[in-house]
């Protein structure tokens, strides 16, 4: 399980990127040529190399022969994000870049990024009807569209069927408070002792339930934060409460003896390996206390400069990856954007299961009835809970909360210490 401690940070940082090399210092210029031997230069800016942008970036060109699309990297993140920031606000930089660890809210209101809208409705070569606008209406800000993934991952929170089954869950209501009554029931329940959830300390517990409620506690726009308040040391008490109690344990625990677990869940194929490799009864729940559907994260996001002048060829490579031919590649993270690739590769998987030729990494073949497949359709459907969370905000909550859960401090002190620094950072 200390696999999802570092799946579940690393999302929150940076994840997919980049491709060719280049320097950083070619962000700021605007020597760039906009024709060269006869084709539109198209540059696309990124963060560390991917096999996935070296493919698409081949087959674009390939169909594209007018357009040179010129890969940058910039692997320091911290110089990512300066350079980028200074050349966008200077009015130059790439005409494609990766925006997810910049301030989109900023780049919005200053009107420096294209609003993909009207491309996407004007576009003939994308079969809009297919796309996943549960996902990609999530992302809008201000009613626009000016942010593009081009996969996404699913939050999901897991039980075991075999154990709840006798218990009453209503997990589209339930509070942290009555899970931990309920886990505390079913865990003493049998001849061993079953924890709720184990291997993870309770200040990455606190992380994930701060982003699941991020907009109540992080206001971007005003640039305020709300860690002082009432319910953030209501949350830091109940999840050291749940510690304390031994309902929860970060001690390593074997297959089978902890009764839920929270993950994510990167691929059509991880509704089987992630689920039925630690219960043969899995049961997908709603986590307490959260609103709305299933939680979307984002690998990557883009951004076109609204000031590129080349911006009818940026969104031509968009679209591209959007497309059938780009979503359908090997190397691309995480579910499609594109509907017809999921449910192909769920009705992939079902048939496998259905002969018996699937197996699990430990090398079982898995039982999944039809109306798993169907739920797992559904779920991605239906997801519809995102928030623009910034990592720097939920690193703060896990470094500082350890004093409290350590009892170093208190959690006054600890809150106000979270307060005052994340306030700092977001005024920065």
């Amino acid at each position: 399980m200390k696999k999802w401690l570092f799946i579940f940070i690393g999302i929150l940082m940076t994840m997919m990127t980049a491709c060719n090399s280049g320097g950083s210092e070619e962000l700021a210029s605007t020597e760039k040529p906009v024709t060269k031997e006869g084709q539109r230069v198209v540059t696309l800016s990124m963060q560390r190399p991917n096999a996935f942008y070296q493919t698409i970036a081949k087959k674009f060109e390939e169909k594209y022969p007018d357009i040179d699309l010129q890969i940058q990297v910039t692997e320091d993140y911290e110089q990512y994000q300066k350079t980028t920031n200074t050349a966008l606000l200077s009015g130059k930089g790439p005409d494609i870049f990766e925006i997810s660890s910049l301030p989109i809210d900023d780049y919005v209101s200053k009107k420096l990024l294209l609003n993909m809208d009207e491309s996407m409705k004007q576009d003939k070569t994308l079969n809009k009807s297919d796309l996943q606008m549960n996902i990609l209406d999530e992302l809008k800000l201000n009613g626009g569209m000016y942010t593009m993934p081009f996969g996404f991952f699913l939050r999901a929170f897991v039980g075991d069927g075999d154990i709840l089954k006798n218990t009453n869950v209503d997990d589209k209501n339930w509070t942290w408070k009555e899970f931990e009554e309920i886990s505390k029931k079913l865990g003493e329940s049998g001849k061993e002792r079953r924890y709720a959830l184990a291997n993870d300390p309770p200040e990455l517990l606190l992380q994930e339930m701060i982003v699941d409620k991020y907009a109540e506690f992080v206001d971007h726009t005003a640039k305020k934060a709300k860690f002082d308040s009432p319910l953030f040391l209501e949350m830091m008490q109940q999840i050291k409460k749940m510690y304390d109690n031994k309902v929860m344990t970060s001690e390593p625990a074997d297959v089978g003896k902890q009764m839920f677990y929270s993950t994510v869940l990167q691929s059509p194929a991880d509704f089987i390996n992630g689920l039925h490799l630690f219960f043969s009864n899995p049961k997908l729940l709603q986590k307490p206390e959260q609103t709305g559907g299933t939680r979307i994260v984002t690998a990557s996001q883009f951004a076109i400069q609204a000031k590129s002048s080349v911006k009818e060829e940026a969104w031509k490579f968009i679209a591209f990856v959007l497309s059938e031919e780009g979503q359908s590649l090997q190397e691309r993270q995480g579910f499609s954007l594109l509907k017809s690739v999921n449910e192909k590769q769920l009705n992939d998987i079902q048939e496998q299961v259905k002969n018996g030729t699937y197996k699990l990494p430990d090398g079982k073949a898995p039982k999944v009835s039809d109306e798993e497949f169907t739920q797992f359709k559904q779920l991605i459907s239906t997801a519809d809970n995102y928030a623009e969370v910034d990592s720097k905000v939920i690193s703060i909550i896990g470094d500082d909360s350890r004093s409290f859960f350590s009892e170093q401090k208190s959690a006054e002190e600890v809150a106000k210490l979270i307060q005052n620094k994340a306030t700092t950072f977001l005024n920065e």
